[in-house]
């Protein structure tokens, strides 16, 4: 089916997940908002954070995609069953994607899952894996400086070496064997954390495990484009295009050169009247 991909997170992040659909579905067009206005998603309430998610949802709606792939973990954590409930197309999430192969590659059946506070204060991971796997121990650890240094371009920076090695402490003490990214800037910073870490440890990236279960879903639903044209990718923001460029272009491994800016206020207005004229 040649319709698009929706994408959104709350800014330049979930990029790292665009770069994965790109490398698992090439023949796919990808639509990606970056609600940059209103990042970040990662220390609001569960109530906000959903209604954004399903405001978000409505931008990407007008272009008639196909999918929805929400590359947002605090979003993920706290928006998805709303989503599906909403919307009768097929919404993935990078939760459900990391846990599951978390599962699948834990030898010692413990655990470790880094986020933002958010992510991490709603339990949806350890919710997740303790569904998949009941008898693993789960240890989660916010992380809340490392979005900001990924973006500055500290990436091997000493500054975040240091800032890793305070967080990853606790984790390497309760002896996990896996170790789930749960923010889509981490992937960036994966090297870093290697190491932090050692080799001992497996990383998961949920966004590379997103883009797996993206590519299986459509294959089961038959959603695939089979024909030999493909549309441009587009990128849209509520805010700051040139940083979301630049910042964006280290996450895409590419130049992100056209990014669109979205009046999103006068969207919602828009979107509010039409409601209340139903």
């Amino acid at each position: 089916m040649n319709k698009p991909i929706g994408i959104f997170d709350s800014g330049i992040g979930g990029l790292t997940v665009v770069k994965q659909l790109r490398r698992f579905l090439p023949e796919e067009q990808l639509i990606y908002f970056g609600d940059t206005a209103r990042i970040p998603y990662g220390t609001r309430s569960r109530k906000l954070v959903q209604q954004y998610a399903k405001e978000d949802a409505r931008f990407l709606l007008q272009f008639d995609i196909k999918m929805l792939v929400v590359a947002c973990n605090t979003a993920s954590s706290y928006a998805i069953p709303l989503l599906k409930d909403m919307l009768d197309i097929p919404v993935v999430g990078v939760v459900a994607p990391g846990a599951r192969a978390a599962v699948d590659i834990t030898q010692n059946r413990r655990i470790g899952v880094i986020g933002t506070t958010a992510t991490i204060n709603s339990e949806a991971y350890v919710q997740e894996i303790s569904h998949l796997m009941p008898e693993a121990r789960v240890f989660g650890q916010p992380c809340p400086l490392l979005v900001s240094l990924v973006e500055e371009g500290w990436i091997n920076d000493q500054v975040t070496v240091l800032t890793l090695q305070k967080y990853l402490q606790p984790l390497l003490k309760e002896e996990v064997d896996t170790l789930i990214l749960g923010c889509t800037h981490y992937p960036v910073l994966e090297e870093t954390i290697r190491r932090v870490i050692g080799t001992g440890i497996r990383l998961i990236d949920s966004g590379k495990e997103t883009a797996r279960v993206v590519r299986k879903v459509l294959e089961e639903k038959h959603l695939l484009n089979r024909s030999r044209g493909r549309a441009e990718d587009r990128f849209y923001v509520s805010d700051s295009p040139d940083k979301f460029k630049k910042v964006g272009s280290r996450f895409l491994g590419q130049t992100l050169d056209k990014v669109e800016t979205v009046d999103f206020e006068a969207f919602l207005v828009g979107l509010n009247a039409a409601q209340f004229s139903e």
